[in-house]
């Protein structure tokens, strides 16, 4: 994977499986009946667990706190760094750009 695509896919799959493995272990929503209720408490866990991480990292970031504070929220979410996109307006470019 390309540049900050192997970053990204981490930083999505990471909370998606850690909001998985949260519920799992808790027995959060266990006893609900409906598959569609149990899969929206795992995204919403998931959810929760991706944007707690992220903040801490952001505030980190802004507050110039301890690097090490920052590097664990990142590492929490998949990948120490987050992704660095470049910024461009020209479609054909930014589809250059995804590719390996």
């Amino acid at each position: 994977m390309s540049g900050s695509l192997f970053p990204s896919v981490l930083r999505t799959v990471v909370p998606l499986v850690a909001g998985w493995i949260i519920v799992a272990l808790t027995g959060l929503g266990f006893s609900v009946g409906s598959d569609t209720v149990q899969s929206a408490i795992t995204l919403a866990v998931a959810g929760a667990y991706y944007l707690v991480f992220r903040l801490v990292e952001r505030l980190v970031e802004k507050a110039g706190g301890p690097p090490w504070l920052k590097g664990a929220a990142g590492a929490l979410l998949g990948y120490a760094q987050p992704p660095r996109y470049r910024s461009s307006d020209d479609v054909a470019e930014l589809i250059r750009q995804s590719r390996p």
